[in-house]
């Protein structure tokens, strides 16, 4: 059941694409993505792309995929392994979800993190008490890392 469903999301995605997200298999392994994000024109990350790696279970879509990003990025909920704090992808996961519905939330909290429930509290402070920090560093490590 799982493969059906990976599959036409796969179909889905190839025939109406997100916006400034792409995703595939790695080789032939369809339980294995990469996927990748093009940065928010309205955010410090625009013009980087980066890259995400999304592991389905085998009860997917009963489970959420484990998505995390493969490239360094500054942000207060994402940490240094590219571990995502993002409800969906734990306790408000729901079937209805797809991997390209992820992908949209994902570029949403790029444009809006969420300080109030960080992942990484240093980031998360500077991005309370300095915006104009928060954004030059976020936009060094998009021109170091994702471009």
């Amino acid at each position: 059941m799982a493969l059906k469903r990976i599959k036409k999301e796969l179909c889905d995605l190839k025939r109406d694409p997100p916006a400034s997200c792409s995703a595939g298999p790695v080789g032939d392994d369809m339980f294995h993505w990469q996927a990748s994000i093009t940065g928010p024109n309205d955010s410090p990350y625009n013009g980087g792309v980066f890259f995400l790696s999304v592991h389905f279970p085998t009860d997917y879509p009963f489970k959420p995929p484990k998505v995390a990003f493969t490239t360094k990025i500054y942000h207060p909920n994402i940490n240094s392994n590219g571990s995502i704090c993002l409800d969906i992808l734990r306790s408000q996961w729901s079937p209805a979800l797809t991997v390209s519905k992820v992908l949209l939330s994902i570029c949403s909290l790029l444009c809006d993190p969420n300080p109030d429930d960080p992942l990484v509290p240093e980031v998360a402070h500077t991005y309370k008490s300095d915006r104009q920090k928060y954004n030059d560093t976020a936009k060094e490590w998009t021109r170091k890392f994702a471009m």
